[in-house]
Order: C-alpha cells, then sequence, then structure tokens
C-alpha cells in the first residue's frame, strides 16, 4: 500500500466514482480529452486532499491564515504524502513579481550585491568607502608603525571634497568627503568647541588656541575647514598611550560621522607636512561631497522603499499621459472640442475654453484652426502651458498645460471613475528615473566587476551564470571587484555557487532564454509552471507528490527533453510526479499513462486505460493510444490553397526585444504558422509588433507597437482579431455565456415568456448583473461570496441565500420547458445545444462552441475555473460566430493550449474553414501536427534568448524540412 496512491469513489466534478491506483515514486502522465476529469483527478482529488490533511495537522490559529479547499467528494484516498501543485494560474498577476523573485535567484543576487558590492557615487562614478568606528580605530593604529605622531580631527564644517588624492593612503585613494550641509555660524562653532571640552582648533590647516578662536574673523564668501583637535598619539613615548578607540569615538561623536587622522613623520612640523586621511561612517563622495546611504539586502529590493525608484515606486514603468491621445482627431478646432479629455471629464468646460481664448489672443493663434494646422511650438504650449498668470471673469489663474493638469489630477484625484478616465488618456512608458531598472541610482550604483544588479537581471538566465563564473573567477585570482580577498572567498563564493545552481535549473528545463526581471504576468501558462518547477529543484525534498499542469506549453520539441528529464530528476529523488499532459513525448517518457475519457463533460470522467506507454497503444478503448500509434487523421491537409497569391503583409526593420532588423512577409488568404525554439521571438514579432500596429490602425489601441520600420500591405485585410489566453473574467460573474453573447439571447427569450409579461418582466428581471432585478442581493449575482484572504488570493465560497443559483425567487420561478435561468446556466454547452436546437440564434452560437471542443463547458461555469485554452477557444467561437468579411486575419497564440489529439483535429477544421473563406489565420505554434497542416511556416531561431530573433526558414512545411538550421524541420522530419 505504501508503493501506490489507492483513490476509492472518487466524485468531483465529472468523475463518476472512480477507482484508480496510482504508483508512487514514478512520472505519471493523466491524458484524455479536454474535459474529461484530468483536473478533478489530479488537483481537486489528489491535491485537494493532500492540502486539506496537511492543513489539519496545523494549528487553528494557523488554518486561518491558509486557503485551505472543500474536502473532495471521494470516500478514500490512501498512501497520500505531501503534495504541491504547479499549475498554470498560480503565477501572480502582479507586476512585481518577476522570475527573479519567484525561483528566490533575486534575493542571493540582493545578498550578493549587499555583502560583496562596491559603492560608487551615482553622479561621478567615484568608489566610495564607509568604516565602522572599530575599522577607523585599526587603521589610525596602522598609521601609528610609521610616523613619529599621529593626531586626530573632528570636523566641525562640510569639509572641502576637493581634498588631493594624493594625501590619501592608497587603499582609500578614492577618498571621504565629509557630510554636505550649511556652513555653522562663528558663534555655533565657538559654542560646540567649548562645550566638547578640547581647546585646540584648526582653521583652514592653521592651528589656534580656543581664545584666538573666539577672535578669529571669518570673512564672507571664503570656505573655511574647521577641525576640533581631539588628540594626538606620539609614538615617541610608547609608555604615554592615549586609549585611540575612546578618541576615535569621540572624534565621531564630535562631528557625526567623520575623523581626520593626520600622521607626521617629523615632529618639527607637527599637522603642516604629512598624510592626512578622511573617515567616515558612511559612505561620501570625495568629489561632489554626496552621501550615500549604509548598503544592505533592502537596498536592492524593488519593493521596499529603501531601494525602488521613488518615481515608478519599482515597478519600471510609469502612467504618462500621451499627447496623441488627449487629442486624436487633428481636424477639429481647439473650439469643437480637439481636447478630448476636457470635453469629457471636466465639468466646467467653459471655464477651460476662456483660458485656451486668453492663451490664444496672447501667443497669437486661433481656437478656429483645425488642431493639424497649429505648430509644434503652440501645441507644446497648449499641452505644456506657459505658467503664465491670465485674469478670467476677474480671477487670476495659472495656465499649466492640458497634460500637466491631467497628470496632477491623476496624482490627486481620491475619485476610481476620474483616475480612470483619465488613464484613458495615458500609456504606460518606460520610467525616465531609473530607466525600467526598478532601484533607486544609489543601489544600482553598486557593482560587481562593471556590472549592476539591474544588469545582472536584464541578462538571460544562461548569460548570467557565465557573467556570475567570470567574476567568480576574476575574484579568485586577485582582481578586487567589491570588497574582494577575504571577504569573496567568506561570502562571495558561496553565494554565487548556490545563485548559479538555481540559474542552471531554469535552463534545464527549457528557461535558459528568460531574463530574471521578466515580470511573471508576461509569461505563458507553460513558462509559468516551469519557472515553479526550476524552483522546486533546488529544494532537494523527497517523497513528495507534485502534481504538474501542462508543463510543457510553449515549449519547441527541441527543449522538452530538457523537461522531461528535470521532471525524471524530482522522481529520482523519491518523489512522485503527476502530469496533466498531452505532448506525446511526454507520455514516451512517462512510466504510467492515465487515460480519461471516453468523451468530455458528462460524457467523460471515468478511466479509459491505464498502464505503460505499450499498453495505452494496444488499448481499442483508448482515443489517445489511437493517435499515438498513428490511426488518427491528423494532420489535415488543404492542398488546394497552395496555389501563388501576390497579397501579403510585410513587417519591415522588427527590432523590438531579441528581434535582429528582422523582415518577414505573410502570405494572406493562408493557414499560416510561425515556430522556433522557446525565446527565438515569435511573440516579439506577431503579437508585439504586427498585432499591436493593426489594432492601432484599426481601432486606435492605445498599446504601442514593439520597435519596427514600417508594416506594408494592410489594406488587403479589413480587420484584425487576435485571440490570446487572457482571462474572458476575473470574477465568477463572467461566464462563457456573457462573453459569447449567449446570455443576451436568452435573457430575451426569457422576457418574452407570456409569465414573464404578465409580471412585467424585462431582460433585466432575468440579469445578475442587476442591481434591484431578479438577481440575488446576497452574493450581488455572482453565486458565490468573495472572503478576502488578505495576502492570500481570495476565496470564493457559495452564496448561502440563493445555494448558487445567482437569482432571486421570483426570477426562478419562470421556466421555459420546465427549466428556469438558473438551470440553464447549469447546462453544457452540448445540453444547451439539445435543448435550444430550434432556436436558431441560440443554437448557432452553440453550435460553433460545440466544433471547437467546448461541448463540456457549462453556459454559466465562472471564469476563475476556465483554463487558458478554453479561455482562447471561448474567444474564437465569439469572433467565429459574427459574420466575417472574407479579408480577416485571425491571430492566435498557441491555440492547442490544453487540447488532446482529438480536440486538435476539431479545432483545425475550424480555422481552415475560416481560411477557405478567404481570411487568413496566423498561429503561433509548436505542435508538429499544426506545423504540417500549414500552408505556410515561418521558422525563428536559430536558438533562442540572444541566439535567436532571425528568421531561420519560410514556406511550406516541406521547405523548412530541408533547411539545415532549422530545428522544427529536423523534428518535422520525425
Amino acid at each position: 500500500m505504501a508503493d501506490k496512491i489507492i483513490i476509492k469513489g472518487a466524485r468531483v466534478h465529472n468523475l463518476k466514482n472512480i477507482n484508480v491506483e496510482i504508483p508512487k515514486n514514478k512520472l505519471v502522465v493523466i491524458t484524455g480529452l479536454s474535459g474529461s476529469g484530468k483536473s478533478s483527478l489530479a488537483f481537486d482529488t489528489i491535491y485537494a486532499e493532500g492540502q486539506r490533511r496537511y492543513a489539519e495537522s496545523l494549528s487553528s490559529f494557523a488554518r486561518q491564515f491558509m486557503d485551505v479547499r472543500d474536502k473532495p467528494d471521494v470516500d478514500s484516498v490512501e498512501g497520500l504524502s505531501p503534495t504541491i501543485a504547479i499549475g498554470q494560474k498560480s503565477s501572480s498577476q502582479n507586476p512585481r513579481s518577476t522570475v527573479g523573485t519567484i525561483t528566490e535567484i533575486y534575493d542571493y543576487l540582493r545578498l550578493l550585491f549587499a555583502r560583496v558590492g562596491a559603492q560608487y557615487c551615482p553622479g561621478c562614478g567615484v568608489p566610495v568607502m564607509s568604516f565602522t568606528p572599530g575599522q577607523i580605530t585599526e587603521e589610525v593604529r596602522k598609521m601609528t608603525r610609521n610616523s613619529s605622531e599621529v593626531w586626530v580631527l573632528s570636523p566641525l564644517t562640510p569639509s572641502s571634497p576637493n581634498t588631493p588624492s594624493s594625501v590619501l593612503p592608497p587603499e582609500t585613494s578614492s577618498g571621504q568627503a565629509l557630510k554636505g550641509g550649511g556652513e555653522p555660524s562663528h558663534a555655533a562653532l565657538l559654542d560646540k568647541v567649548e562645550k566638547s571640552g578640547f581647546d585646540t582648533v584648526r582653521v583652514n590647516g592653521e592651528l589656534m588656541k580656543l581664545n584666538e578662536f573666539a577672535r578669529f574673523g571669518f570673512l564672507p564668501n571664503k570656505k573655511y575647514n574647521v577641525e576640533l583637535v581631539v588628540g594626538n598619539i606620539s609614538t615617541q613615548n610608547a609608555k604615554k598611550q592615549p586609549n585611540i578607540a575612546k578618541m576615535v569615538e569621540t572624534a565621531l561623536d564630535l562631528s557625526n560621522g567623520s575623523v581626520i587622522a593626520a600622521s607626521y613623520p617629523h615632529p618639527a612640523f607637527p599637522l603642516k607636512r604629512g598624510r592626512e586621511v578622511l573617515f567616515s561612517t558612511e559612505g561620501l563622495c570625495a568629489k561632489c561631497g554626496k552621501v550615500m546611504p549604509a548598503i544592505d539586502m533592502r537596498s536592492f529590493s524593488f519593493n521596499s522603499p529603501y531601494g525602488a525608484c521613488p518615481r515608478c515606486t519599482g515597478l519600471g514603468v510609469t502612467m504618462e499621459v500621451d499627447p496623441e491621445l488627449v487629442a486624436p482627431n487633428k481636424r477639429l478646432t481647439l473650439a469643437e472640442g480637439a481636447i478630448q479629455p476636457w470635453t469629457r471629464i471636466t465639468g466646467n468646460q467653459t471655464w477651460y475654453q476662456k483660458i485656451l481664448a486668453a492663451v490664444a489672443q496672447k501667443h497669437d493663434f486661433s481656437l478656429n484652426a483645425p488642431v493639424a494646422e497649429l505648430s509644434d511650438a503652440q501645441m507644446k504650449l497648449i499641452l505644456y502651458g506657459d505658467n503664465e498668470t491670465y485674469e478670467i471673469d476677474g480671477k487670476k489663474t495659472v495656465f499649466s498645460g492640458v497634460i500637466t493638469n491631467l497628470t496632477q489630477r491623476h496624482l490627486e484625484t481620491d475619485s476610481d471613475y476620474v483616475r480612470g478616465e483619465i488613464e484613458q488618456y495615458m500609456r504606460e512608458q518606460v520610467c525616465s528615473l531609473c530607466h525600467g531598472k526598478r532601484l533607486r541610482v544609489e543601489s544600482l550604483a553598486v557593482k560587481l566587476g562593471q556590472y549592476s544588479i539591474a544588469d545582472i537581471s536584464e541578462l538571460s538566465a544562461g548569460q548570467a551564470v557565465s557573467v556570475l563564473e567570470k567574476l567568480s573567477s576574476s575574484a579568485r585570482g586577485g582582481d578586487k571587484w567589491g570588497m574582494g580577498g577575504k571577504v569573496f572567498a567568506q561570502h562571495g563564493e558561496t553565494i554565487i555557487k548556490e545563485t548559479i545552481k538555481r540559474l542552471q535549473n531554469l535552463q534545464e528545463v527549457g528557461l535558459g532564454y528568460l531574463s530574471l526581471g521578466r515580470a511573471m504576468n508576461t509569461l505563458s501558462g507553460g513558462e509559468v509552471t516551469r519557472v515553479r518547477l526550476a524552483g522546486q529543484l533546488s529544494s532537494g525534498l523527497t517523497g513528495i507528490i507534485y502534481i504538474l499542469d501542462e508543463p510543457s506549453v510553449g515549449l519547441h520539441p527541441k527543449d522538452n527533453a530538457k523537461l522531461i528529464g528535470a521532471l525524471k530528476f524530482l522522481r529520482d529523488l523519491g518523489n512522485t510526479v503527476i502530469v496533466v499532459e498531452h505532448d506525446s513525448a511526454m507520455m514516451a517518457g512517462a512510466d504510467y499513462l492515465i487515460d480519461m475519457g471516453p468523451g468530455a463533460g458528462l460524457s467523460g470522467g471515468e478511466i479509459v486505460a491505464a498502464g505503460s506507454l505499450q499498453q495505452i497503444k494496444k488499448n481499442k478503448k483508448s482515443v489517445t493510444g489511437k493517435y499515438l500509434v498513428g490511426r488518427g487523421v491528423l494532420p489535415i491537409k488543404m492542398g488546394a490553397r497552395l496555389q501563388k497569391s501576390n497579397k501579403k503583409i510585410s513587417i519591415l526593420g522588427a527590432r523590438a526585444f531579441n528581434l535582429k532588423n528582422v523582415d518577414a512577409d505573410i502570405p494572406l488568404g493562408k493557414f499560416v504558422c510561425v515556430t522556433g525554439v522557446s525565446g527565438s521571438g515569435k511573440s516579439s514579432l506577431i503579437v508585439d509588433i504586427l498585432g499591436r500596429q493593426l489594432a492601432r490602425h484599426f481601432y486606435r489601441a492605445k498599446d504601442l507597437p514593439g520597435e519596427h520600420k514600417k508594416i506594408k500591405g494592410i489594406e488587403n485585410i479589413d480587420k484584425v482579431i487576435t485571440v490570446d489566453q487572457s482571462p474572458i473574467g476575473r470574477t465568477p460573474r463572467s461566464n462563457p455565456a456573457t462573453y459569447t453573447g449567449l446570455f443576451t439571447l436568452i435573457r430575451d427569450l426569457f422576457a418574452g415568456l407570456p409569465e414573464a409579461k404578465m409580471n412585467g418582466y424585462d431582460a433585466g428581471k432575468f440579469s445578475f448583473n442587476v442591481k434591484g432585478g431578479g438577481r440575488c442581493e446576497a452574493c450581488a449575482g455572482e453565486g458565490y461570496v468573495r472572503i478576502p484572504m488578505q495576502f492570500l488570493a481570495d476565496v470564493y465560497m457559495q452564496c448561502n441565500e440563493c445555494g448558487g443559483d445567482r437569482y432571486n425567487r421570483e426570477a426562478l420561478e419562470i421556466h421555459y420547458r420546465n427549466k428556469n435561468i438558473a438551470d440553464v446556466l447549469r447546462m453544457t454547452v452540448d445540453e444547451a445545444f439539445a435543448f435550444f436546437n430550434d432556436v436558431p440564434p441560440i443554437a448557432g452560437k452553440l453550435g460553433v462552441l460545440r466544433e471547437i471542443g467546448l461541448g463540456y463547458v457549462q453556459l454559466g461555469q465562472p471564469a476563475t475555473t476556465v483554463s487558458g485554452g478554453e479561455a482562447q477557444r471561448i474567444k474564437l467561437s465569439a469572433e467565429l460566430s459574427r459574420s466575417a468579411s472574407g479579408h480577416s486575419l485571425y491571430i492566435l497564440d498557441e491555440p492547442t493550449t490544453g487540447l488532446h489529439f482529438e480536440d486538435i483535429k476539431h479545432l483545425l477544421e475550424v480555422l481552415n474553414r475560416l481560411v477557405a473563406k478567404g481570411n487568413t489565420v496566423l498561429v503561433i505554434e509548436h505542435n508538429l501536427d499544426v506545423i504540417r497542416s500549414a500552408d505556410w511556416v515561418i521558422d525563428m531561431g536559430p536558438e533562442g534568448g540572444d541566439k535567436g530573433g532571425e528568421i531561420v526558414a519560410a514556406g511550406a512545411p516541406r521547405d523548412i524540412m530541408k533547411s539545415k538550421k532549422s530545428w522544427t524541420g529536423k523534428y518535422l522530419k520525425g
């Protein structure tokens, strides 16, 4: 029993009271059609029960802070070990979360820079050092060994920072300046000297007693350095040596952190000629006098006020008002309302028009001229103001300019509505202070060799390994980057070793192209899973059950072997690795397979086959086995479309991210597939450049495209439809029915029933989004009540009032064919299609959902439970149900995510029908069956990251196979 996980009577979601035994300490793959119950078994049963049992082992106080799941509907689970789930939805959408922070590599870098980093002045680049009182004492003691006399002085005025470096010892040749600040008055200095108990001072190098200093005449506009003589150490009289530590401590206390030690070889020339060293407990620039903050780990955290850039608060980007969005229609005049935000969010438009009239009169331009005819200087005046005073209706006002006014209002307003309206005219821009590096300039001025912590974070994982190895080697060889020597041996080498180990784990899971500073909310679901997997590879845990959700998503076949090797490494440590997966290579590498089915939704929830790969292949009931042995019908060949066409869209000079001035031609009216190894530049070329530029052209979208010269051939299409894997909604109120427009038709149907008309109900009565209508007000129509979990993800629990129905009793009393509105929302797409088969508008939309393999999805399924692949197909169905012109461009990013071979077959049928109507389907994809089905393939590479960003090959799939540089071509050959 100890070597198996034994599950009896599992009934979670669509699981049909199944019994299954899963071998432990093996790599197990659970596969099957989409919606067949894979995640219900892996995550909602095994992981949920493992997590629940762990929570029960804790105190009740600790459990209140955990996101504990309900007990799964299962009779028993035996042989369960601690479970860790690594899913695609586990990543935070917080832009502060990066690859480096999730894997904790950035924490190691922070420790490294805090311990052995060299601090420089950010303004002039001069190295600075700080000393502890004990270190200063020892430095003074060293000076006494080579001098006849050493004097200790306490600076009372801000010392001139231009002390020549020749008077400083080699180890402090950078110099330290004294603290800056206002010059103290003569009276204040005299009072401080009198209270100190010492009677000798030095003014600009001249010694004088207290009574002389009291009569000294300070000239205006002249710089004076005043130092209090705390004491001297005469090496001639060894018997009467003062307490050096106490002397240094007194000098530091009187000067607030600074001390001068002056050593003289000849007693005949006291304080005249010799070597003076300025020590400080704070890092100070000898050139400009700037005070450097003390270095510690929080100095390098962009989530801490001690390290974060004050302008962008550690995000690296700021929201700035964009002049193009402020006046989008250049044909309008200022009098007609060309300044759009002033016509939308300003209560007193007349007042602003009067101000503009006064400005126009003074600067000689007309409010009745189109904006396009105004000069650049005039537009700059309107946008940024002249800060001059104007008198309007007897009141004096300063014209600060449109952009200045909006920026100030955005910062000061307490209204979410006003802030949201202003943000419509703003775009994210790289922070002008930190240039996207997130940290304060003082933190960025701490370096190892030539690298700041931000420089290393911007490197790919592979590059970072090389840089750290080089730094480690140079330090061991005596090159003192940072503090060097013994300090590096004690701290730096150990930290670098651990950091490199974690960076190599990223490479092992095929993510060597990612930079540590890459925000987690910009990664695909598969990349998120692999990032978290890389973190687990460093833990060295044993006896754990790891459950992963499609880690191969977004991974080129070339990198699959690395991923499978990483999973086997976890297994070989003594762990059980359970993977929900559709990839054939992953199945081939598994020790044990579980095939769910036979269908999806209500038709699934059973174990069709279980065993080794060969056993699955031999099982005639297994749809997966049919495809694994080549009895499936993939790929679909559409040779009739291979005739030549001159129409195309050309991307010229693409240079975004790692793209190397790429020119790409995309033939229209074809099924085009863009492929290449992970990180080769596919998404940069298609999504960030082409998709965003077309969205700006057709829909005036705000997002700026990536860097490129030009896109030609846009006139050959009439619209672009980008279908990605972003959520269709972020609350349970959003669902497939509302997103696709189905629910509007269903509500209208219910509102038209005789019983509804008799009670005066309109369509709003059947909306769970309308307050005061038919929705349950206890849960505001969500069917769930949100329970905030502070810093954890919010928990949604079923509403006690409506039992999850979303509606009040009056709305639920209206029935159509013995079903109320809540019953309809609980139907799957297949059930609803049969139910509404004679209602063409509803049946048409439901038919599209069925065609792309979503027949198992409930109409009212909360958006929070919809996977990325399902969300993408729901969006695609919404577009397919609209009338198409035949000149549309569809852009899809890995549409096969979460799809079984059988589901891919249906998806390809739908996409090919789109192309047959004259549209263009442009797909970013790694699935070899999809690539084989394409009319045209653009292969990026040759590698990922800085070694990618080029087009390796372009042409029909058979042309890609002929290319010797193409990794995709090698795998297409088999």
